[in-house]
């Protein structure tokens, strides 16, 4: 590419910036998106499609002056943190430079080879933007619609015509994001939020499971005492690394002031809470932000979430929460999938078939100790034909890797399940059910399960599925079975198999923080699956 092109007349500056756009993108197609060293495209196979399409005619610029939409977008960029962007993701100084340059330079005014960067780079950061703020950024780069050609026309090239058309940034980039509710609800919390957020760049603590040497556990517990400085429990002076008494005191200290489980020790959870500075919860808002751009364009007009890190399931009908519960999920060792899925299935005294990978882990480890570990569990063995095995027959300590027989759990009330199971279709072997051991609800903390979801108000979700099938049937349709069958099946200790005939979406998502009343409530990352995606997508933000 020319480094200069000093064009005299202005009315023929067009044709040159033409010239040199089309020189360019014929660079960064065989470049990977690099034209130069300080000129790199992230969306060149976007912008090369589209300028092809109107015979690379500059967009943002005619005869040596900017148009009104190159102004608007960067008003966008200054405003863009209200949408979870940060502006410098969007070429944002080399924007304010070239507009300054271009407008304010006599000299350079009249440089065809700078306008051309100056147009690629506006084209560029408007197609980055709304991809960000369609399909969010944590996607890799094989999943982006950067990279799907099926999407430069009716997605990219049709909202760029429409931003030129309207004038109006707010009109189109509006419009693509989210139409959910919760989405709206927690980006009207992110200004509040900046206002009043701490600002200290406070040091992030690794806490490993196990140190690999006393160089690990020194550094660590150096690091652990800064962060303990830098908020104030100890003071910036001591220099002295604290003896376990010493160091549980200062901890009981936080836990306290943090309404944390106050005993004094080291914890994953604690190292979490340190770890959530203002800063952290910030990407936090923009990346759950980002989570809803997955979900599909439209929410059915009923349908379950689940929502992890709350422990929560709530039913939608039309918008609103027609009802409520307490969950129980997957240890962070067996952590609950996120999946979509439909309720298919309702089962009143359901057996449970303990998964392969819970024989393994736990099972079998057992078994070799003990021979009688399945029968003090009420659980009995099976070969594939549906016999049943002495365990004692068994020569245990020849499985390492899984074993040729099923272990299962008959129906009642102290079967693991519940009484009552709701099936769907997921490649994880995971379902919502009720528990044998509801006294768990009572807990802050309820990452303890295998990988299913326990539901406490169980009866409220079968009363809410009965009663949409009954609300759904045709005329000449009868349903089989009601609420009270339901009751009276369970009292009765009956096994049923329930066909749910209208299925009803389901949603298992983790959603660390929600917006309420323009506040934001933040919930603790139990699987570290901000604390992943914050080190994998925004790194240096």
């Amino acid at each position: 590419m020319r480094s200069k092109e000093i064009v005299e007349n202005p009315i023929g500056m067009n044709e040159y910036v033409l010239q040199n756009i089309k020189s360019a993108l014929s660079i960064a197609t065989d470049n990977n998106g690099i034209i130069e060293d300080s000129l790199q495209l992230k969306f060149y196979k976007v912008v090369e499609d589209f300028y092809y399409q109107r015979d690379y005619a500059p967009v943002w610029s005619d005869t040596q002056h900017f148009n009104l939409i190159a102004d608007q977008l960067l008003s966008y960029l200054d405003t863009s943190i209200n949408d979870g962007l940060f502006k410098n993701d969007y070429h944002y100084s080399s924007l304010l430079k070239w507009k300054k340059i271009l407008t304010e330079d006599s000299l350079q005014k009249k440089d065809a080879v700078a306008w051309s960067k100056a147009e690629l780079l506006f084209t560029d950061a408007f197609m980055n933007i709304i991809c960000d703020l369609k399909q969010g950024r944590l996607l890799n780069d094989s999943a982006s619609w950067k990279n799907d050609t099926s999407k430069f026309n009716n997605f990219f090239h049709v909202n760029f015509k429409k931003y030129i058309s309207e004038k109006t940034t707010a009109t189109v980039l509006n419009a693509i994001q989210p139409q959910i509710k919760a989405y709206s609800e927690l980006k009207k919390t992110i200004l509040p939020f900046i206002k009043n957020m701490d600002t200290v760049q406070y040091t992030l603590l690794n806490y490993p499971t196990e140190f690999k040497s006393e160089v690990d556990s020194f550094s660590f517990i150096n690091n652990l005492q800064l962060r303990f400085k830098e908020s104030g429990y100890l003071k910036m002076k001591d220099t002295v690394i604290l003896d376990s008494a010493a160091l549980a005191s200062v901890i009981l200290k936080y836990q306290l002031k943090n309404k944390l489980k106050a005993d004094g020790k080291l914890s994953s959870s604690l190292i979490r809470n340190l770890n959530a500075t203002d800063q952290v919860k910030l990407k936090r808002i923009f990346m759950t932000l980002d989570k809803y751009k997955q979900l599909p364009d439209s929410m059915p007009l009923k349908y379950i979430w689940v929502n992890l890190p709350a422990y929560t399931l709530n039913v939608y009908d039309n918008d609103t929460v027609r009802m409520t519960s307490k969950i129980i999920c997957g240890k962070p060792t067996t952590q609950t999938p996120v999946l979509s899925s439909e309720i298919s299935e309702i089962i009143i005294f359901p057996t449970w078939t303990v998964p392969a990978s819970i024989i393994k882990k736990e099972m079998l480890p057992g078994l070799k100790k003990n021979p009688y570990y399945l029968s003090k569990k009420g659980l009995s063995l099976y070969d594939n034909k549906g016999e049943l095995i002495d365990p004692l027959t068994v020569n245990w300590t020849k499985y390492s890797k899984g074993i040729p027989y099923q272990i299962k759990q008959g129906s009642g009330e102290k079967n693991a399940l519940g009484v009552i199971k709701f099936n769907f279709q997921n490649p994880f072997d995971v379902y919502l059910h009720d528990t044998n051991q509801r006294y768990f609800f009572s807990n802050t903390m309820r990452a303890l399960s295998h990988g299913c979801v326990r539901v406490q108000d169980w009866q409220g979700l079968a009363n809410f599925i009965v009663k949409n099938d009954s609300m759904n049937l045709s005329v000449e349709d009868k349903l089989t079975y009601n609420s009270d069958s339901i009751s009276n099946w369970i009292s009765r200790k009956e096994k049923h198999k329930i066909a749910v005939k209208f299925r009803i979406p389901l949603f298992i998502r983790y959603i660390s923080c929600e917006g309420e009343n323009g506040k934001v409530k933040f919930y603790d990352d139990i699987y570290d699956d901000d604390k992943r995606l914050i080190e994998t997508y925004f790194v240096g933000k």
